[in-house]
């Protein structure tokens, strides 16, 4: 079923070209300073193809909320995956969103020396100026009310958010949002979940983030829970 990303509209950089590329269930919002949209297709349904094929093979990859050994002869973006899902404690498909955002973003940097790739809340950027992402936490008062501030030099970056209020992402959790700040997208998104699961009310914020930034490789994170919010690492909150 289609889900309605109105986000989007909140991530359309006036000096980009903005376009959007889906294929079954990915459906990726991406801004470039060219229209990349046939690159971008043709990495995305490489990449689907590699997660699919091993997926459709050990069908526990799909189902697994703990982490899992994959084979040896799987492919990068796989193994990359279920290392993310062990180093943050989640099922490997916690990291699928980041991973496509990530290697496609890796991909057409090839083309374009700045691109912001968002999947489901998921986003990888690599930008050559400051650049704002707005904050959508639900119900919560901060909703739309804050946004990170991203300096080039911490480029390329992955962003991503887990909720338990909003979004079909599965999560046990409560948050109105947790983001979670990696180089690799792919363990900011499976912390994101990790770290999602942890927050069933506001007095579990302090334990989120002890979990969080143990996690080698984690650079900043935020979580939101109704008018409560907690932050650490390289976080630089300004107005939207």
């Amino acid at each position: 079923m289609y889900e309605e990303r109105f986000y989007r509209d909140y991530i359309k950089p006036d000096n980009f070209i903005n376009f959007t590329v889906i294929d079954k269930e990915s459906d990726l919002h991406i801004s470039a300073k060219t229209n990349l949209n046939k690159e971008a297709k043709q990495c995305l349904e490489n990449y689907r193809a590699c997660i699919k094929g091993y997926g459709d093979n050990d069908t526990e990859f799909y189902r697994s909320l703990a982490p899992l050994e994959v084979s040896l002869k799987a492919d990068k973006i796989v193994k990359h995956m279920a290392v993310a899902a062990k180093n943050a404690n989640v099922g490997p498909m916690a990291a699928v969103a980041g991973a496509i955002s990530h290697y496609v973003g890796l991909d057409l940097l090839k083309y374009t020396d700045e691109i912001i790739i968002e999947n489901g809340g998921d986003i990888f950027i690599k930008t050559n100026r400051k650049r704002k992402i707005l904050i959508y936490a639900g119900n919560s008062p901060f909703s739309e009310k804050i946004a990170l501030s991203i300096s080039p030099e911490d480029t390329p970056l992955g962003i991503c958010t887990s909720a338990g209020t909003i979004g079909h992402s599965i999560s046990f959790g409560k948050a109105d949002a947790v983001v979670v700040l990696s180089k690799d997208t792919l363990l900011a998104d499976a912390a994101a979940t990790a770290i999602g699961n942890i927050i069933r009310d506001p007095q579990d914020i302090n334990k989120g983030i002890e979990y969080g930034k143990n996690i080698e490789g984690i650079e900043g994170i935020l979580i939101i829970i109704e008018d409560k919010m907690g932050v650490w690492g390289n976080i630089e909150l300004v107005r939207p």
